[in-house]
């Protein structure tokens, strides 16, 4: 997408498609150099003067910076992202985010369980209501993994069995294969 982007003079797609590939480098292992990428571009996409995706692009970014263990950076840039969705009000992934800075929060310390708490239970709503499964289970997931550190077992199938019962095919991806990794571990 970059080289054809760049060959047809589409600066929109060549930036989108620079945060993609530094986003895959980051789950590569190989988080610096993607950090470095997404944020290319992210600059070269901020100077096409479009606001559509930009939440999207910086969650990628905070994912980036969690995976190699900067959770204050990913939490600013999630702040940054949250700011985003309420210039421009897309909001699609908004359920992301909010899990995301739960995930940033208890990372730095645990003392934010109740912050990060309000952020899964956040994210589930705001997946609930836009009919987002695949996002309600991942919030789900985080909430459930939460509690069960908290010794609320029962509290934390109870919530995450439902979500994954709901889901009739795809479980050979990461998201469910998590989930039922978890349920086993609550049993």
């Amino acid at each position: 997408m970059i080289e054809f982007s760049t060959e047809q003079t589409l600066p929109f797609f060549s930036a989108y498609a620079t945060v993609l590939s530094g986003w895959a480098l980051t789950e590569q292992g190989h988080p610096e150099e993607g950090i470095a990428r997404m944020h290319r571009g992210l600059a070269e996409y901020t100077a096409t003067e479009s606001g559509s995706y930009v939440p999207f692009l910086l969650a990628l970014l905070a994912e980036g910076y969690q995976r190699c263990g900067k959770f204050e950076e990913g939490l600013k840039v999630l702040n940054d992202a949250f700011d985003a969705v309420g210039r421009s009000g897309e909001d699609m992934w908004k359920s992301e985010l909010q899990r995301n800075r739960g995930m940033c929060l208890l990372s730095i310390s645990p003392d934010n369980a109740p912050e990060a708490e309000t952020d899964f239970r956040q994210a589930i709503e705001v997946a609930k209501r836009q009919n987002v499964r695949s996002l309600e289970l991942r919030a789900a997931v985080s909430l459930a993994r939460l509690w069960r550190n908290q010794g609320k077992t029962a509290e934390a199938r109870e919530l995450l069995a439902p979500v994954y019962g709901w889901f009739t095919e795809g479980f050979d991806t990461a998201d469910l294969k998590d989930a039922k990794a978890l349920l086993v571990d609550l049993s």
